[in-house]
């Protein structure tokens, strides 16, 4: 979505859409859907408090030096995986001053009145054990330098705290239990506190140098900073995507499924005093809404280096999380062998959710998401090597009949990360043309100053952000000339998502004229390499063939072609979505050695700094939403400012699915992206699940035909729970423009079932639709399997008769999983341990993984 403000606020609008249109869904009475949450704008968690810094005055009394009431609210709480970002938003706090450029991490000391944003383990739950208990010990931060203090004896501002224990104020390397490895100066030179990190497994962490922090803590970690210290502007106001790490990315915090954890967040008023320390009742050096591009030092009783300190850590708003399971949960608690399915990458996260809601039931089977080009996936059908492919366009050719049922309506986003100049945030929208798009894969942009000598680019802009079409549509960003502002990060193997990337671009009058030699109106020509390069296309093709002259000693060994290592395409929509998520190109420029005598050595440029970042890549709707990522609005009609661009909001991919075409029963919905209403957006896909329609034995025939179905029934509410539709997809309802995708789902899906050769059966089919008995595995069959009648609406517009009466035979689903992970996720340690011990107990921990708890 464009505007993350509202990131979760549109999809949840929209579960109750979905809700209403399942309930007229076609052959649905198979396939008990849970009824969808209540459609609201409201925030997952949202508190008010009031904040007071509170003095001890000299007689005594409370001196209110500064109250507030301050809210915070966060987006999403639930179902979290692996770094998914919230969108934290808070009201009332004091306005910061001295804003880092960087606000990360050990970046972001030295401001004044900033909100400090942690992750920690546990929560205050008092009913909860104390292992499972919030302290300022289980919260992470990147560096030892935010959880160390050593100050002068006049600056040792936390031992002022009124609210500060005895312990806190006495001076810790007078304790025999001081550790070894921390500094031991005298408390006549220094004063030192020290808080270390307590793991997820028990140890702790002094955490007071470089050498005693857990490995996953460093400066240059393998993942940027998370922890923040946000800034707040003069209206009191703040918001921030805040990324959220599970036991994958970060062992040592551990948070997971089965381990509670929490989001805190600290509005920093100042410490409250004891005594009249002046140190300790300073109100900062800096004016509110200042920045601090000098990294100097600040007032440190209202910066964020003590936020552990009584007063400060008092003032938390604590927002307890929930975790998914793990991506490998199915493998951990079902040992079946899976079904293996194949292709499109843009279904990953629905998969991803999907997946438990099969494996963890008796009643269905075990499948696997093998992300690979459509084109390979379709292959493997013909081969017989591939039950099932997920693919959004047909097959050139097949040797074998095949029927496509859609299943998700989703699409690709050109997503972006920009800070705007002079420290003044990041940019929440963007715009672009076919045409922009095509000056950036067709390499029209020479990148660098070298790269002006370009034969045939001598006279264009050097990087996207300096070309006259885009400062007009994006007014106010930075005009540095940086290499990776002259790319968009893409596919490097073949894709629909290229397929339909490179279809705007040839649907646009614009931008086929460019690619055909005509400049642009302010005298920007295309790359000669490209001139009449064949779109659409699956693949792009690296056509550019100059290398750079060589600028020094390290360049000398480069013989590829420069503005290839600049493009240099990856072959994964999540690399994209995860480079454009850390700021981080994949231009393959940078010049390393270890030493003077040691070999150059040619590798990627570093990550972007924070306030300095611009980056362009292509990704997927589903990773866009989950990462909490920016995605451009695309222009649908006109030109210029006056043009009209479309963001993938759902209603726009609903106005693009109404346009949708199917050339005959079982054949995919395809999109003319040159006759879409001006309302669509253009990146809108849908995605089939492709499989043969004769050849299948009757189990493999059973579940791709019970995927289809519970895919395109209970998979299609808006949700975060196992089996339930994660944002960046659009339902499928049996009511609107999605009515046609639903109803020939279960058309193919019954064609899948009968293996007769066709969609359209040669006889009138039954009513009623039992699974095959060999879709379940007698010796794990459950007791609660069960057979539906499947009722047939009226009429869909586009389907015949007897397609329609097709519709109505879905295969056997059984009963609706449960939608939270929270029974399977305690489950999870206790099967890991049967299965080691080869106990057998699997069956019986899975029914118990889907016995339906209260929401």
């Amino acid at each position: 979505m464009n505007g993350r403000t509202s990131r979760a606020g549109v999809w949840r609008r929209l579960a109750a859409v979905g809700a209403l249109g399942l309930l007229g869904v076609v052959g649905l009475a198979a396939v008990p859907a849970p009824v969808a949450v209540a459609a609201t704008d409201d925030p997952a968690y949202s508190a008010t408090k009031t904040l007071t810094r509170t003095h001890v005055a000299a007689d005594g009394s409370d001196e209110v030096v500064d109250s507030r009431d301050v809210t915070v609210n966060v987006d999403h709480t639930q179902n979290l995986r692996g770094r998914e970002r919230v969108h934290v938003s808070w009201s009332g706090a004091h306005p910061s001053a001295a804003r880092a450029s960087n606000p990360y991490g050990v970046d972001g000391l030295n401001q004044e009145y900033p909100v400090v944003i942690l992750q920690c383990r546990g929560t205050d739950d008092a009913t909860l054990p104390a292992a499972q208990q919030l302290t300022p010990q289980t919260c992470w931060t990147t560096t030892y330098l935010q959880r160390y203090a050593a100050a002068s004896p006049a600056k040792a501002v936390w031992q002022h705290d009124r609210y500060a224990d005895e312990a806190d104020k006495a001076d810790p390397t007078l304790d025999p239990s001081w550790p070894a490895a921390c500094p031991t100066t005298p408390p006549s030179v220094l004063r030192q506190h020290l808080l270390p990190f307590l793991s997820a497994r028990g140890t702790s962490y002094p955490s007071c140098t470089d050498t005693s922090i857990p490995p996953e803590s460093s400066i240059d970690a393998a993942l940027p900073a998370a922890d923040v210290a946000a800034f707040t502007d003069l209206a009191g106001n703040g918001q921030i995507e805040f990324e959220i790490r599970t036991a994958t990315e970060n062992e040592s915090l551990g948070c997971s499924a089965d381990v509670p954890c929490s989001l805190v967040v600290i509005p920093v008023m100042g410490l409250s005093c004891q005594d009249a320390d002046r140190f300790c009742r300073a109100t900062g050096d800096f004016a509110p809404g200042s920045s601090n591009g000098l990294n100097v030092g600040v007032a440190a009783a209202v910066s964020p280096a003590y936020w552990w300190s009584a007063s400060n850590w008092r003032h938390r708003f604590v927002v307890p999380l929930t975790f998914a399971l793990p991506p490998d949960a199915c493998d951990v608690l079902d040992d079946r062998a899976p079904v293996q399915m194949y292709g499109s990458e843009l279904l990953n996260q629905a998969t991803l959710q999907w997946a438990p809601a099969y494996c963890l039931r008796d009643d269905r089977f075990k499948f696997r998401h093998n992300r690979q080009p459509e084109t390979a996936a379709l292959r493997l059908l013909g081969t017989g090597e591939a039950v099932a492919a997920f693919v959004s366009d047909r097959a050139a050719s097949s040797a074998v009949p095949l029927g496509y049922a859609p299943v998700a309506v989703t699409g690709f986003g050109i997503a972006y990360v920009a800070d705007k100049p002079d420290n003044a945030g990041e940019q929440t929208s963007l715009r672009l043309t076919p045409r922009l798009l095509a000056k950036l894969l067709t390499q029209s942009y020479p990148a660098s100053v070298s790269g002006g000598s370009h034969p045939g680019l001598e006279h264009n802009p050097l990087t996207i952000n300096v070309d006259p079409e885009f400062t007009a549509l994006n007014p106010g960003l930075s005009d540095a000339v940086v290499e990776a502002r002259a790319a968009l990060l893409s596919l490097s193997d073949s894709s629909d998502v290229m397929t339909a990337l490179t279809s705007y671009i040839a649907a646009d009058p614009d931008a086929m004229a460019f690619i055909g030699g005509k400049p642009d109106p302010w005298g920007m020509v295309v790359n000669p390499a490209y001139r009449d390069v064949t779109v659409p296309t699956a693949s792009w093709p690296l056509l550019d063939t100059w290398v750079r002259p060589s600028l020094q000693e390290c360049e000398s060994q480069i013989t590829t072609p420069y503005l290839s290592l600049v493009a240099a395409p990856v072959n994964s929509l999540r690399k994209i979505a995860e480079a454009v998520l850390d700021a981080w190109p994949n231009v393959q420029t940078r010049c390393t050695r270890s030493t003077t005598s040691d070999p150059w050595k040619i590798g990627r440029v570093e990550r972007q700094g924070y306030g300095t970042r611009f980056m362009l890549g292509v990704v997927s709707l589903g990773d866009a939403e989950r990462l909490g990522l920016r995605t451009a609005q695309l222009l649908t009609a006109g030109t210029g400012t006056s043009g009209t661009y479309v963001g993938p909001s759902p209603a726009a991919m609903a106005a693009a699915v109404a346009s949708a075409t199917q050339e005959a029963p079982g054949e995919p919905f395809t999109l003319d992206r040159a006759t879409l209403p001006d309302d669509a957006y253009p990146g809108t896909m849908i995605v089939h699940v492709a499989a043969r329609l004769s050849g299948l034995d009757a189990a493999t025939a059973g579940h791709v035909s019970q995927f289809v179905d519970v895919a395109t029934g209970e998979g299609q509410v808006p949700g975060s729970g196992n089996g339930q539709l994660p944002d960046g997809y659009l339902p499928i309802t049996g009511t609107g423009p999605t009515a046609a995708l639903l109803a020939s789902a279960r058309q193919v899906s019954g064609a899948f079932l009968r293996q007769g050769g066709s969609v359209v059966p040669a006889v009138a089919p039954v009513s009623t639709a039992p699974g095959p008995p060999s879709v379940v595995p007698p010796a794990r069959a459950s007791a609660a399997t069960t057979t539906a009648v499947a009722a047939a609406p009226a009429s869909v517009a586009g389907l015949p008769a007897d397609a329609m009466a097709d519709a109505a035979a879905p295969g056997a689903t059984g009963l609706t999983p449960e939608q939270s992970s929270g029974a399977a996720n305690a489950a999870l340690p206790v099967t890991v341990g049967v299965g080691l011990a080869g106990l057998g107990a699997a069956p019986v921990l899975r029914l118990w993984t889907t016995r339906r708890r209260p929401v």
